[in-house]
């Protein structure tokens, strides 16, 4: 699977319009003095934001306020050269600032534990939307054909709190969000926050998705992706030329920053809930990964193989996991890992990490034996789960075995 990533800016100039999402004004370089004075003018003030597929950019100080047209122009500038967690932006955009009452979460994607689309809420919507408590958040499974309606909506809305109009128009525009989602081949979309004015207007103030490219609704939208400034890394390279070399089983990676889980995924759609799930928990995933496929012996080692060249000696666990799988022969799979994390240890000298396994489909059995007895061997401690273990809490085991790992460690070792 090839997966492609928007942020905001993509999100203003195609998406809202086309599907009626309320937005903020905004103006994307180059702009000219007398437009951008125009719209400030009008606006009253406007927010300067980096086009980068990376998180956390008001954190890093990238998001920033500008009221006059000298100071817009030195930090459109000034926004657009910066970098943010190894990325380098497209460019930098201006959007009409909307002072918010309210602050609202909402996320699409497709949930491992039914299989299907859910959408969840939240009205504590900001720049801490990791730190939100499932208290404070509705989750409503969606069927993928029937999708979200208006009455669902408010229903999530309502349970948090939140009644009268608002709730109501509230609910009109999440309809809308979803024929957004379904239709265009997005695997997962957020928009935080969603910002509510005093008078109740509603504006998407932020936006982030992921697509599915092999999916035709993705392909028929006519639309050129935007490229952003390549940083490839190694790994990176190295990966990419070897999933050129052969279309037998898939070999995707993309760098993602992180430093302690080294993730062997597979399957898909499955492999991108995975890595938000490490990712919102603080697992520090090395790579998004898919090694679907059904790949045979030689094409899974190689590709387990450079994986383990780069990052084995360097993470804090080794994460091996996906969902059912209905072609894979998991123990061709599990002997290919297990015989390059030996050939690995042999030549760069031994390990100590923990291993989680998750995985089900065709000879799962087998593949787990021979990949015990190689663990066993190199005296790495080890979990395995079977498919009845939803992979979004292999994922959660994973990071809090991780952490109590790092707890243990004793200070001044490595």
């Amino acid at each position: 699977m090839t997966n492609t990533r928007i942020g905001e800016l993509v999100f203003l100039e195609h998406f809202a319009p086309l599907y009626k999402l309320p937005v903020p004004e905004h103006l994307a370089e180059p702009v000219t003095q007398s437009k951008l004075k125009e719209k400030l003018g009008r606006w009253g003030a406007g927010i300067v934001k980096p086009d980068v597929l990376a998180g956390k950019r008001g954190k890093a100080g990238l998001v920033r306020k500008v009221e006059n047209v000298q100071d817009a122009l030195r930090v459109l500038r000034d926004v657009a050269a910066e970098e943010i967690n190894g990325q380098n932006p497209r460019g930098a955009y201006v959007v009409q600032m909307v002072p918010a009452d309210l602050e609202i979460f909402t996320a699409i994607s497709y949930s491992s534990r039914t299989l299907s689309p859910a959408f969840t809420v939240s009205l504590r919507g900001g720049m801490e939307v990791e730190a939100i408590s499932e208290a404070d958040k509705v989750t409503v499974p969606l069927n993928v054909f029937q999708g979200l309606n208006a009455y669902q909506a408010s229903e999530a809305l309502a349970k948090l709190g939140l009644k009268g109009k608002l709730n109501s128009r509230l609910s009109i525009v999440f309809v809308n969000l979803w024929d957004m989602f379904i239709t265009t081949g997005m695997l997962r979309c957020e928009v935080n926050p969603w910002r509510v004015t005093t008078d109740g207007r509603i504006w998407a103030c932020d936006f982030k998705a992921t697509f599915d490219e092999n999916n035709f609704k993705a392909r028929d939208l006519g639309l050129s992706w935007p490229e952003y400034p390549s940083r490839e890394t190694a790994f990176e390279a190295e990966m990419n030329a070897w999933a050129a070399a052969s279309h037998q089983g898939q070999a995707h990676v993309s760098s993602l920053g992180g430093k302690k889980i080294l993730p062997l995924l597979f399957g898909g759609g499955a492999s991108t809930i995975i890595t938000e799930t490490l990712t919102q928990l603080g697992g520090e995933p090395i790579f998004l990964s898919d090694f679907g496929g059904n790949p045979p012996y030689e094409r899974m080692k190689k590709t387990a193989a450079i994986c383990f060249e780069h990052h084995l000696h360097q993470c804090a666990l080794l994460l091996i996991l996906g969902g059912k799988a209905n072609n894979t022969l998991i123990d061709v799979t599990f002997s290919a890992i297990a015989d390059a994390i030996q050939e690995c240890v042999d030549a760069k000298g031994p390990v100590s990490i923990p291993v989680v396994v998750g995985r089900g489909g065709a000879r799962l059995v087998q593949g787990m034996v021979a990949l015990s007895k190689t663990l066993s061997n190199l005296r790495l401690p080890y979990v395995f789960f079977g498919p009845d273990t939803p992979i979004t809490l292999v994922a959660e085991y994973a990071v809090a075995l991780m952490r109590a790992g790092e707890q243990r460690k004793p200070k001044g070792r490595l």
